[in-house]
C-alpha cells in the first residue's frame, strides 16, 4: 500500500523565499561593488573633467581651476589670515598710498623684536620685515615691501614669489635655464613686468600629465650639488626623485636659503657641502659671500632666508619619510573624492587632517606638544639674540674707539658666522618645530661664538682703552 505524500510545510516554503531573497540581495550587492570598483578605476584613469585645454604657457590658476575646481577653491583660501600662537599672519590696517596701495598688511616683526634691526643694521631687512601671509599674497607683498625702496633688488628675487615657468620658457626660447639667467640679469622692476601671478599650478605640475615637477633651475642645480656631495653623480631631480620626494621638493624650490652669486646675480643654493648649518656657513665662506657690510661694526655679512627645507631635513619627520605636503597639504575628502588640500597653511590650523593620521592623540594634546617645542625655541632664541646684540655693541665700541681692522678681524668673523646662524634659525618659519633639538643645539653654538667674539676683542684690542658697556636688551614679544 503506497504511503501518501506528506503535507507541504509552510515553514519550509518561507525559508526558501528568505534564502532566495538573500541570494538576490547578495548578488545585487556584489554587482554594485563591481560597478563601484569599475567606476573608481575609470576615475583613476581620468581624475578630472577637462573643461579647458591646459598647457605650460598658462600661469593663471583660475584657468587651471576650470578643470580642478576643488583644488582651486582651496588655493583661494590662502587669502585667509589666521594665527597660531607663534606664527601665521594677522592683518593690520594700512592706509593706501600711491607707492603702496594695500589696505591690509602683515604685522612687522621689527616692531615685535627691535633686536632684528641691530642684527641687520645697514641692510634692507632692517627697513621692513613682516610676518608671512598666504601664497595668494606672495607677489604683491614683495612688490610693495619697503625693501624695494631702500635697495635695488634684482629680478632673481621673483624666483620664490611669481609664477615663472612660462616666463622662463618664453625668455629662454624653450630652455628654462636660459630664461632663468635672463631674469637674473634684470632689475626687479623690469622683471616684474614679465610676470602676472604669484606661484600657481604650472610651477609644480606638468600641464599634460599633472605629475609633480621641478620648474626652478636654482633648485635643479642645488639638489644636484647636494647629491654629488653624497656620492650621487649627475642627479636629475625630475628624472630620479620618487613621488614622495617630489612632495617635498616642489616646496623646497622656494622654502630654502640662498644667495646671489657674482655680477650675474645667479640664484645659488649653498648646498655643495651638505644641508647642515655649519656646512652651509662653510660653503658660503668658501665662496666669499658678502651681502652687506654691517653698519655698526664693519663686519662683512651673509643673509639667511626662510630655510624650511634645510631645517626640516635635520628633523624626525624627514627621517621618517614624511613630506612637506603630508602636513601642509594633507589629503582631504570633498564628497566622494580625496584631494590634496591646496590651502597651504600651518598644520596647527588643521590638526585633524595634518597630524592625526599618524599621531593618535587629541588635537589639544598635539597643539600642546608643538607649542612646548616652540616656547623652548623662543626662549633660547632670546638668549642667542641678546648674545649677538652684546657682541655687536662691543664691536661698535671698539671700532668707535679707534681699533684697527686687524684688531677687529677675529670678532668680526665670529659676528659674521654667529649672525648668519641666528638669522637662519630666526628666519625659519616653524619656530623650531621642524627640527627642535637641532635648532636649540645650533643656537647654543651661536651663543658660544658670540661670547668668543667678545673675548677676542678683549684679547686683540690692546692699544687703547675701550668701554665695553653692557648693552640694553630689548624685551621682545614672545607669545601672541
Amino acid at each position: 500500500m503506497a504511503t501518501p505524500n506528506a503535507p507541504h510545510s509552510p515553514g519550509k516554503g518561507r525559508l526558501l523565499v528568505v534564502i532566495a531573497a538573500i541570494a538576490i540581495a547578495a548578488g545585487a550587492g556584489i554587482a554594485a561593488l563591481l560597478v563601484n570598483i569599475f567606476e573608481h578605476k575609470q576615475e583613476a584613469k581620468t581624475p578630472f573633467f577637462q573643461v579647458t585645454a591646459l598647457n605650460d604657457t598658462i600661469d593663471d590658476p583660475a584657468v587651471w581651476g576650470q578643470n580642478f575646481p576643488l583644488q582651486y577653491d582651496r588655493y583661494k583660501m590662502t587669502t585667509d589670515m589666521e594665527r597660531t600662537r607663534f606664527g601665521g599672519s594677522e592683518g593690520v590696517p594700512h592706509s593706501p598710498t600711491e607707492a603702496d596701495p594695500r589696505t591690509v598688511v602683515a604685522r612687522s616683526k621689527l616692531e615685535l623684536d627691535p633686536r632684528l634691526k641691530t642684527m641687520w643694521a645697514g641692510y634692507s631687512f632692517a627697513a621692513d620685515y613682516r610676518e608671512k601671509r598666504g601664497h595668494a599674497y606672495m607677489l604683491e607683498d614683495q612688490v610693495f615691501t619697503e625693501r624695494q625702496r631702500v635697495a635695488k633688488q634684482p629680478g632673481t628675487c621673483l624666483n620664490c614669489h611669481a609664477s615663472l615657468y612660462p616666463t622662463y620658457m618664453k625668455l629662454g626660447n624653450g630652455d628654462i635655464t636660459k630664461g632663468f639667467e635672463a631674469i637674473n640679469h634684470m632689475p626687479y622692476a623690469d622683471a616684474r613686468k614679465q610676470v602676472t601671478h604669484p606661484i600657481s599650478c604650472v610651477d609644480c605640475h606638468d600641464a599634460k600629465t599633472m605629475n609633480l615637477r621641478i620648474s626652478r633651475p636654482a633648485f635643479i642645480e642645488g639638489i644636484r650639488a647636494l647629491k654629488a656631495s653624497q656620492g650621487v653623480k649627475d642627479y636629475d631631480v625630475n628624472r630620479d626623485a620618487s613621488r614622495q620626494e617630489m612632495r617635498t621638493y616642489v616646496c623646497a624650490q622656494c622654502h630654502v636659503t640662498y644667495y646671489f652669486r657674482g655680477a650675474d646675480k645667479r640664484l645659488t643654493f649653498p648646498w655643495p657641502k651638505g644641508l647642515k648649518l655649519d656646512q652651509i656657513v662653510a660653503s658660503e665662506n668658501e665662496d666669499n659671500v658678502v651681502e652687506w657690510t654691517h653698519k655698526e661694526t664693519g663686519a662683512p655679512m651673509m643673509k639667511a632666508r626662510h630655510p624650511e627645507f634645510e631645517t626640516w631635513s635635520q628633523g624626525i619627520h624627514a627621517r621618517s619619510g614624511v613630506a612637506c605636503a603630508d602636513c601642509h597639504m594633507p589629503y582631504v575628502r570633498e564628497g566622494a573624492m580625496k584631494i590634496s588640500d591646496h590651502n597651504v597653511r600651518s598644520p596647527l590650523l588643521n590638526v585633524n587632517a595634518s597630524c592625526q593620521g599618524c599621531h593618535r592623540w587629541s588635537e589639544t594634546e598635539m597643539k600642546s606638544r608643538v607649542e612646548e617645542i616652540q616656547t623652548r625655541f623662543v626662549e633660547t632664541r632670546n638668549v642667542a639674540m641678546n648674545a649677538l646684540v652684546d657682541l655687536i655693541g662691543d664691536l661698535k665700541a671698539a671700532k668707535d674707539a679707534g681699533a684697527t681692522d686687524e684688531e677687529l678681524a677675529a670678532a668680526r668673523k665670529l659676528q659674521r658666522d654667529a649672525g648668519f646662524m641666528i638669522d637662519f634659525l630666526v628666519s625659519e618659519n616653524s619656530m623650531g618645530f621642524h627640527a627642535d633639538q637641532y635648532s636649540v643645539k645650533s643656537f647654543a653654538e651661536a651663543i658660544n661664538m658670540c661670547r668668543e667674539g667678545q673675548l677676542a676683542l678683549r684679547r686683540d684690542v690692546k692699544t687703547r682703552a675701550v668701554n665695553y658697556a653692557p648693552q640694553p636688551s630689548a624685551t621682545p614679544v614672545t607669545s601672541h
